[in-house]
């Protein structure tokens, strides 16, 4: 996600100080290059050496006449971002004012004055994120482009936000934005019908893949929905659905302004008359079976001009068979292109698929986030074509 980018990491005196040695390995764990900046608050909070070890470079203690917040935040300078994590009000407030008394605020006025992207993660007492100057300071720099990721607000704190989302917003800042300005709307994992109050008809679907579509256009800049039977998800509004019935109204409640849709979710075929009450056991029992309207048919029935990306699922094992199946997908929906793949990777962390089009098959293997991240690179092609 973050391959070949030089994070300038920038450490206030927060106590969420101490959390910063793991969020340089997952920085680095994601591909980034790190390097740290402290304010001598910070340095009573957790020592150099710490962070020293967590990024593999020494840290700026103090600016020097090696100038070091020009070689790491200059015209010219070795960071492609400065995230500041945490960032303390007083930080905040010093940086929007162009205050430069200490080796974080004047590396981010260098970062600002450079045009490089900036990314600050707060963290402090909810009654100081609430002060009325602080909310100014941030709204200033929101209007110079500095991206924030919200604290989780809990047990009156304004705690740093989770490494993912200081991650993905760092990922988001470093992109292309092949995806900016667009609404994409992705359906995830698996559906339930109902067979009475305890018992459902499902499938082995995880989600990972579909969160993982979501998560690389969001990185690549696009307003994302996610409409499934999952957690909320800090990358995306998410409609939370459970049948398929359910997917197909939450799909239409937000596929007005949608500039594309994409779906992944492993969409339940079949539905039943639910019993009102829990069916005893130890009885032979039938169910009568009633299909369930495609969702990409019924949308693009209503929707003829909308972008739509299907995926097409089987258990042959057999290439040439997936790929005749999804091209029937493809002309029956009038699709953009169709993501084929085998049923075995379902709940698997690493995936195989192939890009379906009628003239056309690419192949690609790796992990979720990878699949994922060429599914959106696929997209952003066909939405700029």
């Amino acid at each position: 996600m973050l391959d070949g980018v030089n994070v300038a990491l920038g450490v206030s005196g927060s106590i969420a100080a101490v959390k910063t040695v793991e969020l340089a390995h997952e920085l680095r764990r994601q591909g980034a290059d790190v390097r740290a900046v402290m304010t001598d608050a910070a340095t009573g909070i957790i020592h150099p050496w710490a962070l020293e070890f967590a990024t593999d470079n020494p840290v700026v203690t103090e600016i020097t006449g090696s100038v070091e917040h020009v070689e790491l935040g200059g015209y010219d300078g070795w960071a492609d971002v400065l995230l500041l994590a945490p960032s303390t009000a007083n930080t905040i407030g010093k940086v929007a004012s162009a205050v430069d008394d200490t080796p974080v605020t004047t590396t981010a006025t260098t970062a600002l004055g450079a045009n490089l992207p900036v990314v600050v993660a707060p963290a402090m007492h909810a009654p100081m994120y609430d002060h009325p100057g602080v909310l100014d300071a941030i709204e200033t720099l929101e209007s110079w482009g500095v991206e924030f990721v919200d604290p989780r607000l809990e047990e009156g704190k304004a705690k740093i936000a989770a490494e993912e989302s200081i991650v993905l917003e760092v990922a988001r800042s470093t992109s292309d934005r092949s995806l900016a300005g667009k609404h994409v709307v992705i359906t995830s994992g698996a559906t339930s019908e109902s067979i009475d109050p305890v018992r459902v008809l499902s499938n082995r679907s995880s989600g990972r893949t579909g969160r993982a579509v979501a998560k690389a256009c969001y990185v690549r800049g696009a307003d994302v929905t996610v409409v499934h039977d999952g957690p909320d998800l800090p990358y995306a509004d998410v409609i939370e659905v459970e049948s398929a019935a359910e997917m197909l109204d939450g799909v239409r409640s937000v596929v007005d302004d949608a500039d594309a849709l994409v779906s992944a979710a492993a969409i339940s075929d079949y539905t039943v008359e639910a019993a009102p009450e829990k069916i005893r056991s130890g009885q032979q029992l039938s169910l009568d079976l009633e299909p369930t309207p495609k969702l990409i048919d019924t949308i693009r029935a209503d929707y003829p001009e909308l972008p739509i990306v299907g995926f097409k699922v089987e258990t042959s094992g057999d290439d040439d068979a997936l790929v005749e199946k999804a091209r029937e997908t493809f002309e029956r929906a009038d699709l953009d292109f169709v993501v084929g793949n085998d049923a075995s990777v379902m709940g698997e962390d690493t995936s195989r698929i192939l890009l379906v089009r009628p003239d056309s098959v690419a192949s690609h293997r790796g992990s979720k986030t990878e699949i994922g991240g060429h599914v959106a690179d696929a997209l952003a092609a066909e939405l700029t074509e």
